[in-house]
């Protein structure tokens, strides 16, 4: 019943012709790694925001130069006024006293963002 011609089963190429294997398509299989991007969870971005690149209170800021310029004004009077004014029993520390106030608010500049 057969006519003794052979004919041979296609396969499939780099051209694709139809009857092509589902396993086999002619193409390079491409690693699952590079395919997929690494993203990390909702979860874990919202908690990188809310660590230390989260942005300062609002209060931050004004209490901040509130600091450095209550440091100027400690240290102002104290000239001005002829070493009587802010504490005249501390003498010349008040000078120290008004530094160490501007120093604070100099400080928090390392943790504005």
């Amino acid at each position: 019943m057969t006519s003794g011609i052979h004919r041979p089963i296609p396969r499939s190429g780099a051209s694709g012709t139809p009857g092509a294997s589902p396993l086999h398509c002619g193409a390079m299989a491409r690693s699952k790694s590079k395919t997929r991007i690494e993203r990390p969870a909702r979860a874990e971005r919202a908690q990188a925001t809310s660590g230390e690149d989260a942005p300062n209170p609002v209060w931050f800021k004004p209490v901040m130069f509130g600091f450095m310029l209550l440091g100027l004004v400690w240290i102002i009077v104290f000239y001005v006024s002829q070493n009587q004014y802010p504490i005249p029993a501390l003498g010349a520390w008040n000078i120290l006293v008004g530094f160490g106030i501007a120093f604070i608010g100099f400080l928090m500049t390392t943790r504005w963002r």
